[in-house]
């Protein structure tokens, strides 16, 4: 990691390995109660591409050993029927990333990323729009919040909204005010003006991007879940 001068952002160098996670949803605290964070339930290890003042761009390596959330009963969270999806008591586990690697793109102060995703043979599929709280940087990594509404976006520049189900049954029950609901789809129709217009990171060329081949895959802590240190900002 390297630092910039006093009070400015440190960055990472490419080839740097952090975490990528997110904190669990959760209902929002009573008036007046700041309450202590949810805690983590989505952790990545991922290898830094890019990190400057406009961009931290990361690869998710095939086989990473990442965290994700799942039933008490350890079953995938969509086996839930989505009218329970979000009340029904939930744990995490240790899995592998299966298929192909993913690249994820953050603008400081963004509240979403993009995600790109390529077929076999690196056949470039689509990018995936992340609607999330806007990154916090810590010592280890970056941190945000699902905020559950996505969006497809594909190489012929039509889109598309994912899981707008979730979207509404997580406001229903009661992970989001319907002020932050509104807010989010606010940030979607942002991120749906980019599209239509183009802008970055749509037109950056990422999707002929590819790994450097001598990386290597990077490891899940045991202490993946520890309390940030909040970096300079």
């Amino acid at each position: 990691m390297t630092g910039t001068g006093s009070g400015q952002i440190e960055h990472w160098a490419p080839g740097d390995h952090i975490l990528w996670r997110y904190r669990r949803n959760g209902p929002p605290p009573a008036p007046g109660r700041a309450g202590a964070p949810a805690p983590f339930h989505i952790c990545r290890p991922v290898t830094v591409v890019q990190d400057t003042d406009e961009l931290l761009a990361v690869w998710v390596a095939p086989g990473t050993e990442c965290v994700k959330p799942v039933l008490a009963s350890g079953t995938d969270v969509h086996a839930e029927p989505l009218a329970t999806r979000y009340t029904a008591p939930r744990t995490t586990t240790r899995t592998s990333w299966l298929g192909n690697g993913v690249l994820k793109l953050a603008r400081p102060g963004e509240p979403w990323s993009v995600w790109l995703f390529w077929e076999p043979a690196w056949r470039f599929r689509s990018w995936y729009v992340n609607l999330e709280e806007p990154h916090t940087r810590w010592e280890g990594g970056v941190d945000s919040e699902d905020h559950f509404l996505d969006i497809s976006v594909y190489p012929d520049r039509s889109w598309v909204w994912r899981d707008e189900d979730e979207f509404d049954m997580a406001r229903r029950a009661g992970l989001m005010t319907p002020g932050a609901a509104r807010d989010v789809r606010a940030a979607g129709l942002a991120a749906v003006d980019v599209i239509r217009e183009w802008g970055a990171p749509f037109r950056d060329g990422w999707e002929d991007w590819r790994p450097d081949p001598q990386w290597r895959v990077p490891v899940l802590p045991d202490d993946w879940d520890r309390t940030p240190t909040r970096m300079p900002s």
